[in-house]
């Protein structure tokens, strides 16, 4: 059965190679195409420091599996690697063949090496000894003992010297580049219509004989450690130990073991064996790389050619049936509300805590909060209701990746507020997005309540990168299943019963089964079995198994997946799914499913991916969208997406990222912006 899926990791770089491919893209602004380069190698970071950092513990056997045996692991991260080694290369091309020049053309000359043009000689010189020497601090390396310690993801310089009294003998040093305290990008003096550009490496390259004077410098060449960043917590302990656990892992994260030893390619292999043997690398740990590491800082690259402008992102729109001075509680009592980020205003849902704060019938407000906005208008608006005598509830997962340590010293903050906290269940992740806002008049009755489900975290930052959807209702039975949820959250439920709201753990994967199910018996029927599903990533085996039976009872199926994609298409078992990769300006983050229904659809929006993870061990929540006009709206997004051949393609059998048209730059279709026409049109 295992040839029936994709493996997932492979499929992850599938995935970042097609982002890698935008920075190839004429069409786009340049900086649009650089900072692409940054995505491409920022995601490859985090996943060389927990996907490949978690195989190669199960390869060496410091990790137990029940899923994969050591030498399977060992196999996928050779095979990891030699993708990734590919990808560098086109990386490379693209940067050096295509971004350089393109950057030369528009009058900015991006100095590749030590060797600067002589008007810059003097500056190079003078800005070493002010700007940088001072923080320059030389340790010697040595095979005898190890008296340095490279620190994750941070970049040094190796050098390779002789002494000048003695030059039979070669001597190592390793240097920490201080752009912590420097920029990694220096601004040189213009000359002429030409502004200059340098690594800060390469002013230090070019100064490198007056660091280590008495001494010969051979050569010097970039390296950097990727350490393991996966914190492993005790999903069986209570909340205070967790707590701990977190707070104590966190600061070990920075020392984790060596997942990836990255170093210039152009280092002599005796130059590389020194270090290997000096730092105890493993030889399976060592990537090559670039001339230039962490080619993720090109986000930070400077503009200085102002003629050079920006890509135009379409701006967050406000409705104007939710001006700020209207009610927005009243309008989701006439009727539902969908907004789509970040092309709608996250304003909006800052607007509906504000009501909540200072309406005076609202008694309580729930909130989950899975990654946390620094300096969060969410987290300000749910302390001022607290302040304001409101109850104010909020779960908090502390097991958020990479959002550990936000996440624990915002929940503080909010306890300290007088907010009700709730930390993470054990043995759960809650992943689900929604809020709750409960609503009694004065005598303690029930009045209209609000409910708010949504594809992505209530973290206003991510709100104008990220493409989410979100629902607000009034529905009383949504409400009511929203309130259970969180009293199930709060260990007041122990069977929650739901009525339409879908939750992993209790009632999501039978009704996705039930929904299946009826378009299999439609299509042997013969009237039509169709499914269309947007998702981040698709891996669960049992899942994949039941699109294959549909697809082998005639249903017709689309999948809309952003990252993994597990299914393999193009099979005898496959041969009606197909699946769309869209990469574009945003990142697609939402989850929509749609189901023909014999003509009368069926639509849901939701936090799960399909996703072992998201299905069996995280609580997750998804809402049919009942309202027929937002039903539609949803509909034709999802056309809007399957139409688009500029930024969409096709995953193969072979999971190559195929073009949907031999030109895709010359189609009008570009979905994002397409739909973003197509609701500034409904305002």
């Amino acid at each position: 059965m295992e040839n029936r899926y994709f493996k997932r990791d492979i499929s992850w770089l599938s995935f970042n190679y097609r982002v890698l491919l935008e920075a190839d893209d004429d069409s786009l602004p340049l900086y649009e195409r650089i900072n692409f380069i940054s995505i491409y190698s920022s995601n490859l970071e985090e996943f060389y420091k927990i996907r490949v950092a978690d195989h190669k513990a199960i390869a060496s056997g410091v990790t137990l599996s029940d899923e994969e045996s050591k030498q399977s692991a060992a196999e996928l991260v050779e095979e990891i690697n030699r993708e990734v080694n590919r990808q560098l290369e086109e990386r490379i091309r693209i940067y050096e063949k295509k971004i350089l020049p393109a950057l030369k053309k528009n009058h900015i000359i991006f100095y590749q090496s030590r060797n600067v043009e002589p008007f810059h000689q003097d500056f190079v010189r003078r800005f070493f000894r002010e700007e940088i020497f001072p923080y320059l601090a030389p340790v010697p390396v040595s095979k005898d003992k190890v008296i340095s310690f490279l620190r994750d993801n941070r970049l040094y310089l190796a050098v390779r010297l002789f002494p000048k009294h003695a030059p039979a003998q070669p001597e190592y040093f390793v240097m920490k580049l201080p752009y912590s305290k420097v920029p990694r990008f220096i601004e040189l003096p213009r000359q002429g219509n030409d502004y200059y550009l340098m690594f800060i490496e390469d002013i230090i390259k070019a100064n490198i004989d007056t660091i280590f004077p008495g001494y010969n410098v051979d050569s010097s060449y970039c390296i950097k450690i990727s350490r393991d960043a996966d914190i492993l917590i005790d999903d069986t302990a209570n909340t205070s130990e967790i707590i701990e656990q977190v707070k104590t892992k966190i600061k070990k994260r920075k020392i984790g073991a060596v997942c990836r030893f990255v170093y210039d390619r152009a280092m002599p292999q005796d130059f590389l064996d020194f270090l290997v043997d000096a730092y105890r690398i493993d030889r399976n740990e060592l990537v090559p790389g670039d001339k230039h590491l962490n080619m993720e800082d090109l986000n930070h690259l400077p503009n200085p050619n102002r003629k050079l402008l920006p890509i135009r992102k379409p701006q967050p729109m406000k409705l104007t049936c939710l001006d700020e001075r209207e009610s927005i509680f009243h309008y989701i009592e006439k009727k539902d509300l969908l907004l789509h980020y970040p092309y709608h205003a996250f304003d909006h849902f800052i607007h509906f805590l504000y009501e909540a704060v200072h309406e005076p019938t609202v008694r309580e407000i729930m909130v989950t909060q899975y990654r946390v906005a620094e300096n969060s208008n969410v987290i300000n608006t749910l302390i001022a209701a607290a302040q304001n005598g409101k109850k104010v509830t909020v779960f908090v997962e502390l097991k958020a990746r990479f959002d550990e340590e936000n996440n624990l010293a915002t929940a503080e903050m909010m306890q300290n507020a007088g907010i009700n906290i709730i930390y993470s269940i054990p043995k759960l992740k809650v992943h689900a997005k929604v809020a709750l806002v409960l609503r009694r008049d004065r005598q303690g009755h029930k009045m209209t309540s609000y409910a708010y489900i949504s594809t992505g975290n209530f973290n206003e930052k991510t709100a104008t990168l990220y493409a989410d959807s979100g629902l607000f209702t009034c529905n009383p039975r949504l409400v009511n299943d929203l309130h259970n949820l969180f009293r199930t959250l709060q260990r007041k439920k122990q069977n929650p019963k739901f009525n339409l709201l879908l939750v992993a753990q209790f009632n999501l994967i039978p009704e996705l089964n039930r929904l299946i199910d009826h378009e299999i018996e439609l299509a042997k029927r013969g009237k039509g079995g169709r499914i269309i599903l947007k998702m981040n990533a698709l891996q669960d085996p049992t899942m994949i198994e039941r699109l294959y039976e549909a697809s082998q009872a005639g249903v017709e199926i689309d999948l809309i997946v952003r990252g993994i994609c597990c299914l393999i298409p193009g099979q005898e078992y496959s041969r009606n799914i197909r699946i769309t990769r869209i990469v574009d300006t945003f990142l697609e983050h939402a989850r929509i499913w749609y189901f023909g229904n014999g003509g009368k659809p069926k639509l849901f929006l939701g936090s799960p991916d399909w996703m072992r993870r998201n299905l069996y061990r995280r609580i997750e929540a998804v809402t049919p969208v009942l309202d027929p006009d937002l039903k539609q709206e949803l509909a034709d997004m999802l056309s809007i997406q399957l139409s688009d051949k500029r930024k969409a393609c096709f995953v193969d059998d072979k999971l190559r990222n195929c073009w949907k048209s031999p030109h895709p730059q010359k189609e009008k279709i570009r979905s994002q912006y397409t739909f973003y026409e197509y609701l500034k049109s409904k305002l």
